[in-house]
């Protein structure tokens, strides 16, 4: 097939790339490449497959609705995996415009795309954030999210109920898939294991928030990228048992899915630092610090459907995950 992947000189979008070329499909790239982490990291992901014969890159910025619709013009994909977007719950207090161009009008234009020409299926990377201040453990994507706690949280709900509308009015398929910390080799360098390993192989302490005693559901990069593929392959259906009266939040009479995709297994922050600790072979110096604001206090993703539906089962353990990324780390940096 010939796959659009947005954001594919970023974390998870390279690592889908790579996937995806290596079974054969090819690939249209488009990343703006900004500096909100050093763009070096992103030219090395890329280099990994640039010059791939089945990659086409774009550097564009997904605000730009003629790039975008040019783009989609020229090489008409059967499937888009949009996973460029402004990332970040901390940056977008301060900074809260940048996501509402690129996660809330770059998103509007990828819809356009698709709608205007006959892509099969939109699969997008939405957020464990949009749940917000619910405290109601497992989140399930049969819980409400309206409630969200940053406005990085509130464009990723506001890319589901926008993918609904295209998904109800022409019929264009679309999933959302609600990650859940992400980590492992060629990470982002605003994530905490990014930051942490650094700190500690030079010396210096690490600021752990909310007293390290908050949980994530940390999901290793290979375990993501499986689980995208095999929603992407399959187009979202209609639900013939929606019921408009008892409306289910994560499915639709339209070919509309919304999926939580993560671990299931729930790991405290200061053991998660043990096992980084444990890869490094030192002890890290922490400074306990409150909770920051936005952040939500734990996350544990209710899989069930995804598991039932295709099949996914994340393999990863956190401290093989951890000691991977300890290990590119110390390779990609010399360190």
């Amino acid at each position: 097939m010939k796959i659009l992947v947005t954001g594919s000189a970023g974390f998870i979008g390279a690592a889908l790339t790579q996937r995806l070329l290596a079974r054969g499909d090819s690939v249209v790239g488009i990343d703006n490449h900004n500096d909100y982490y050093d763009p070096r990291l992103k030219e090395a992901r890329l280099a990994q497959f640039a010059d791939h014969p089945g990659y086409t890159h774009y550097r564009i910025d997904l605000a730009d609705r003629a790039a975008v619709e040019q783009v989609f013009a020229t090489h008409k994909p059967q499937r888009v995996a949009n996973l460029g977007a402004q990332a970040g719950v901390r940056y977008s207090i301060d900074n809260p415009l940048a996501y509402i161009d690129s996660n809330v009008l770059g998103f509007a234009h990828i819809l356009e795309g698709c709608r205007n020409h006959g892509c099969e299926h939109l699969v997008y990377a939405s957020s464990s954030s949009v749940y917000g201040a619910n405290t109601d453990m497992p989140y399930s994507v049969h819980q409400s999210v309206n409630h969200p706690l940053s406005l990085y949280a509130a464009s990723k709900k506001s890319n589901e109920l926008m993918a609904h509308v295209y998904s109800n009015l022409f019929q264009t398929p679309t999933t959302g898939l609600r990650f859940f910390t992400v980590y492992g080799p060629w990470g982002r360098p605003d994530m905490a294991l990014f930051k942490f390993t650094r700190a500690i192989l030079q010396g210096e302490p690490i600021k752990v928030f909310g007293y390290g005693q908050h949980k994530r559901d940390f999901t290793y990069i290979d375990d993501i990228v499986e689980g995208v593929i095999r929603v992407l392959d399959r187009p979202a259906p209609p639900d013939p048992a929606w019921d408009s009266k008892h409306p289910d939040p994560a499915s639709s009479s339209a070919p509309w899915r919304v999926y939580n995709i993560g671990n299931n297994q729930p790991v405290v922050l200061l053991d998660y630092i043990a096992a980084l600790e444990q890869a490094i072979g030192k002890k890290a110096d922490m400074e306990l610090l409150p909770p920051q604001p936005g952040d939500l206090h734990d996350t544990f993703a209710d899989v069930s459907e995804l598991t039932q539906e295709f099949d996914y089962k994340p393999a990863t353990p956190v401290a093989e995950g951890v000691k991977r990324f300890v290990e590119w780390y110390r390779g990609f940096y010399g360190t």
